[in-house]
């Protein structure tokens, strides 16, 4: 895709300068930039996960009750019956 973007003259230019070192496009350069910091973890973020995942900590029960009941019924059904 192909989008535009307002990027301060100095970072730019370092930019520039270091896709030139490594031999690849700035667009490269830039995308590689984008992904690495989208998989950089924030600690706020997974404090917030852990603590939505905490409050469904009662559902473990019945989560493995469901699961029970799952493979139950699939060990009654005929493997010719499966497709």
């Amino acid at each position: 895709m192909k989008t535009t973007l307002e990027i301060p003259d100095a970072i730019f230019r370092r930019a520039k300068a270091k896709a030139a070192e490594q031999n690849i496009p700035l667009r490269r350069f830039v995308s590689d930039a984008v992904a690495e910091k989208l998989e950089m973890k924030s600690p706020g973020r997974e404090k917030t996960r852990m603590a939505l995942a905490g409050k469904l900590r009662h559902l473990h029960r019945e989560t493995a009750r469901i699961s029970t009941l799952i493979e139950r019924e699939f060990e009654r059904i005929e493997p010719e019956e499966w497709t």
